[in-house]
């Protein structure tokens, strides 16, 4: 009997509509014979599956089912392809969990802790896992721009902690640039991260639970044409991806390792991506993502495919695994 898989995609962030993108990929590129694929848009004011008509059906927040005329749709797995919140923040992993429905991201703890950046990186620490210099500011707190200079130096990147797609981003030169910096940082969350400027080579490194095994995938150069890996670099072709990166077999392991490690470390299942500065051979660790873009021009289905496996292989092994 095929299993129902229903594809959340969408939620509350600015990442929404990049969110739709992959959730649609997934639909598209799922088997049709051995699945059920439902699309599932998660909206703060409502929920609904969307049909192949486009048409929107209720779903029932009580139990995650959906009526479609006598019949009652129920889902043996969540596939999640929300970034940001509700779906990289531990929302719906809790949800999940409380009604028994599998799902193919990380646990809700792994998903908190890693959506918030300043408790990662802090968390990870004591592991031995390198990062940039950085200064913490909540929304309200005084600030002091010479205490953050004197931190992390010129240039420093001003960052939203709880966002992603790089939304609240700013590379900052000078001192007086720093205040309009944090105001637009404060524009996608109430919590900022100030971190010193790594100059070095960018690289995203995915780890998968694939076939059973934890598995690195090939890892990927970030060359931007902007001034640093902005949402115009991202989502707009102002960047070139090199996949497999043009570092050392020695970087590449020990990057590689690195990732590996911060994924046992935490515990974690499903995709992530990672993303990493090399600094003198020695990756710096920025950050990890737990829901990473899964269109086809995005990094890990690239990774995916120079490492010979595809979108469908990919996908089903995410709902493989969440069963298993």
């Amino acid at each position: 009997m095929k299993k129902n898989i229903a594809i959340i995609m969408g939620g509350h962030s600015s990442e929404r509509e990049i969110s739709l993108k992959s959730g649609n990929v997934v639909y598209n590129y799922l088997d049709k014979e051995k699945f059920s694929a439902y699309r599932i848009h998660i909206r703060k004011e409502k929920w609904v599956y969307v049909d192949a008509q486009e048409q929107e059906h209720a779903v029932d927040k009580n139990d995650f089912s959906v009526v479609l005329g006598k019949e009652t749709i129920r889902f043996h797995c969540v596939f999640n392809a929300i970034h940001g919140s509700p779906g990289e923040d531990g929302l719906m992993q809790a949800y999940f969990e409380l009604l028994g429905i599998p799902q193919t991201s990380c646990d809700f703890y792994q998903a908190s802790l890693t959506f918030n950046k300043r408790d990662l990186l802090s968390v990870l620490k004591p592991y031995g896992i390198p990062a940039a210099a950085s200064y913490y500011l909540n929304a309200g707190d005084p600030v002091d721009e010479e205490a953050i200079i004197s931190k992390v130096g010129l240039p420093c990147f001003v960052k939203a902690n709880k966002a992603g797609s790089s939304f609240g981003i700013s590379k900052v030169y000078e001192k007086e640039a720093l205040s309009a910096a944090i105001e637009n940082a404060y524009k996608e969350d109430d919590e900022i991260i100030i971190e010193a400027f790594l100059d070095g080579i960018e690289v995203s490194v995915g780890v998968i639970k694939y076939q059973g095994e934890t598995k690195v995938l090939p890892i990927t150069e970030i060359v931007s044409e902007n001034d640093f890996f902005d949402y115009e670099a991202k989502y707009q072709g102002k960047s070139k991806e090199v996949t497999p990166a043009r570092i050392t077999k020695e970087e590449a392991n020990a990057v590689g390792d690195m990732a590996k490690k911060v994924y046992d470390i935490l515990k974690m299942k499903g995709y992530t991506r990672s993303e990493f500065i090399f600094v003198d051979s020695v990756p710096y660790m920025l950050e990890m993502n737990t829901t990473p873009g899964l269109t086809t021009e995005s990094i890990l289905p690239q990774q995916a495919k120079v490492a010979g496996i595809s979108l469908s292989e990919l996908f089903e092994s995410a709902i493989t695994e969440a069963l298993s």
